[in-house]
């Protein structure tokens, strides 16, 4: 069975990359007790599966992952898992509890297995962009260039090469207006096929250019013809108090592997060929760590 979850990346948790927030994942649910599917081979690995990378320093209120789950959908009803959004109450409160300061579960659910990864279905993102170096109406104009522009010539990188894109198929929709601290914010929504456009992309490619100050990725979407739905819908949840996440924050040790190599907590034991390697490749350091050990008393 897979269970899809929605979760959000808020405060100083976006300066962690996505390798990093993986790894955050993988502990969090050993935490949680959910009981992860692992691969096969030498080096098991849980099943999990990310949607679109986050950029570091960015926030996002729309994050998903899929996580494959050892056991039947009957075997897991007391996680309150049955095919539709799910314990809210209980399992995306442990789930945030068992995750730092910033990251907050919004949903999770059961969906078939048969159902296309997050990578290949969501087609859009809509972001949230604070900029400075330019007013509101200078902003305005700036987006209104944009969408009647024939095309926006961006150079980027790409696999170590620099190439030159257009950029303006991928802008599907640009706003710009104000904050409430007076500020300029632009509001726009960016493709993801055949490569997803970032912000600092889109800004680079408007005249004048803006200074990006903070970005926040507001919803992920996929586009069935006309029609757009999200991965999963996100549902009101209680916003975590400030003394949970000042504990939360305490207790961020705990999040940290204390195991760097070897199996982990909650991964199956080693079995067939790779049992044995591993209990030889053991007695082999053994006994070379006996030799240096009878070689320093000797010498």
């Amino acid at each position: 069975m897979r269970l899809r979850i929605r979760f959000s990346k808020i405060g100083k948790i976006r300066f962690t990359s996505h390798r990093d927030t993986a790894r955050i994942w993988e502990r969090g649910l050993r935490r949680a007790g959910l009981p992860v599917a692992y691969s096969e081979g030498f080096t098991p690995r849980p099943r999990i599966s990310f949607g679109l990378a986050l950029p570091t320093g960015y926030e996002s209120e729309a994050e998903y992952l899929d996580v494959e789950l050892d056991g039947e959908a009957a075997g897991l009803s007391g996680l309150g898992i049955d095919g539709e959004a799910a314990g809210l109450s209980g399992l995306a409160g442990a789930l945030t509890e068992a995750t730092p300061a910033g990251i907050t579960v919004q949903a999770a659910a059961g969906i078939d297995r048969a159902e296309p990864s997050l990578q290949e279905t969501v087609t859009s993102c809509t972001w949230r962009i604070d900029v400075d170096g330019v007013d509101e109406g200078t902003a305005a104009a700036s987006a209104a260039r944009a969408l009647d522009a024939g095309e926006i010539l961006v150079t980027r990188e790409r696999k170590g090469r620099t190439v030159t894109d257009d950029v303006r198929p991928q802008i599907v929709s640009l706003d710009a207006t104000s904050t409430a601290t007076g500020g300029v914010r632009l509001i726009a929504e960016l493709g993801t096929k055949p490569r997803a456009l970032r912000p600092a992309e889109l800004l680079a490619g408007l005249c004048p250019s803006p200074r990006e100050l903070r970005v926040r990725r507001l919803r992920q979407w996929i586009s069935t013809g006309s029609k757009q739905r999200e991965p999963l819908e996100a549902f009101t949840l209680p916003n975590p108090s400030p003394a949970a996440d000042a504990a939360r924050t305490t207790n961020a040790k705990d999040h940290r592997d204390d195991r760097p190599s070897g199996r982990q907590r909650g991964e199956p034991a080693p079995r067939g060929r790779f049992a044995t390697a591993t209990a030889t490749t053991t007695a082999q350091v053994a006994r070379q760590t006996g030799r240096a050990r009878a070689n320093l008393v000797g010498s």
